[in-house]
């Protein structure tokens, strides 16, 4: 049996990348940034002991080479992170000029992005006239909220009361190259969010904006809106085949899990399973006991991300770590004699950075199943090529 697990461990960076000084936070370059780095220099110094304490304890991906791909990438140290490496083990560096999802997860499946994206102004309004006025006859309203950079959470709280009186959706941006729109799931509907996204999303497209994102939520106030599950990404196509639309043309199925699907536009890909990360970790586990001989199981876990990279939360990162160290730890021996697991990540996001966006780093690439040995640092791109020679499957 040979199937591969491309795993992606959304913003686990290893620092060291080279053009890291072209890349900002606000006016501050990320030369020096170091996700895993930092993270351990703070767990080890105690100054993340919320919610757990002590040494950043990975001993999985430790054990797979996390802390040699550190010391390889940037040659930081990485307190607790000393184990010798019985999985395949190296670092990749990005030649994609961004720093985002799209980017990241398109060249780890062999496809570098040829283009610029397209970042809306940090200035309110951020938005042009004329994308507003689309907005507006697409959702059939006089008027949208937000237009701005924010945090999700915080304009949900902001906007979320007059959002229900006024019918009005909250569209607001990121440092990412992306636009979202949240909106009430009961009094602006979910289905009328999805089909504004979809509508919308070839203008946004044609811009060169990666994402045009659904974020639905529910909650009659403040202090109870949440964001629910039924968010929905809507992105450009990839600007060729990828490791998924390769495999899949090879008669092998492909299965995504998480985000997967949005990021790729479902191209290539046959099924996909979505949930929080504790659910995901429970679809990959499914995943491992009854994939099929030949198939691709691609996988995003975000939370790193998501949660506590972009606010910042180094405590928050350390135990998400440990957790996902722990699950994965539980389904590694539970592969196959002909399987591949491929852990990775699309680009840093350093939570004792500067700034709220993401960091432009190199990141790790822990092979379980190929035996033990260095990569040393390679393209992005060499992970698709790991994974289509491991299934037999040609690369042009």
């Amino acid at each position: 049996m040979a199937r591969v697990f491309l795993v992606v461990m959304d913003s686990v960076g290893i620092g060291g990348a080279p053009d890291a000084d072209r890349f900002f936070n606000g006016d501050v370059p990320d030369t020096g940034s170091n996700t895993v780095a930092h993270i351990a220099q703070a767990c080890a110094e105690g100054r993340a002991e919320e919610g757990r304490s002590g040494p950043l304890h990975l001993p999985h991906l430790d054990a797979l080479g996390l802390g040699a791909a550190v010391r390889l990438a940037s040659g930081a140290e990485v307190p607790g992170l000393e184990a010798e490496p019985t999985g395949t083990w190296g670092a990749a560096e990005e030649v994609s000029p961004g720093k985002d999802t799209p980017s990241g997860h398109w060249e780890l499946a062999g496809v570098p992005v040829p283009w610029d994206w397209h970042y809306f102004p940090d200035e309110t309004p951020a938005f042009p006239e004329d994308l507003v006025a689309e907005v507006c006859r697409i959702a059939g309203v006089d008027g949208i909220l937000g237009n701005c950079h924010a945090s999700g959470t915080a304009i949900v709280a902001e906007l979320g009361e007059e959002h229900m009186r006024s019918g009005k959706p909250i569209c607001y941006t990121s440092a990412d190259s992306v636009f979202q729109i949240a909106a009430h799931e009961e009094t602006f509907g979910l289905q009328r969010l999805l089909d504004l996204c979809k509508a919308l999303a070839p203008s946004l497209h044609r811009m060169k904006v990666g994402r045009v994102i659904a974020r639905p939520f529910v909650g009659t106030s403040p202090e109870d809106f949440q964001r629910t599950g039924n968010r929905k990404d809507f992105a450009i196509a990839p600007p060729a085949p990828t490791l998924c639309d390769r495999v899949q043309a090879a008669g092998n199925p492909v299965h995504a899990i998480g985000k997967i699907g949005d990021i790729f536009s479902m191209s290539g890909i046959d099924d996909v399973v979505k949930g929080s990360d504790a659910e995901l970790m429970g679809h990959l586990a499914r995943a491992v006991a009854e994939a099929e001989d030949g198939s691709l199981t691609f996988a995003n876990f975000v939370e790193f991300d998501s949660l506590y990279g972009h606010r910042r939360d180094i405590s928050g990162y350390a135990r998400a770590l440990e957790w996902f160290d722990a699950g994965i730890g539980a389904i590694l021996p539970t592969l196959g004699a002909g399987d591949m697991m491929i852990l990775t990540a699309d680009h840093g996001n350093d939570p004792s950075w500067t700034g709220t966006d993401h960091t432009r780093e190199r990141v790790p690439v822990l092979v379980a199943g190929r035996g033990a040995g260095e990569l040393g640092v390679i393209p992005f791109t060499g992970v698709a090529h790991l994974a289509a020679r491991h299934l037999g499957v040609d690369w042009d």
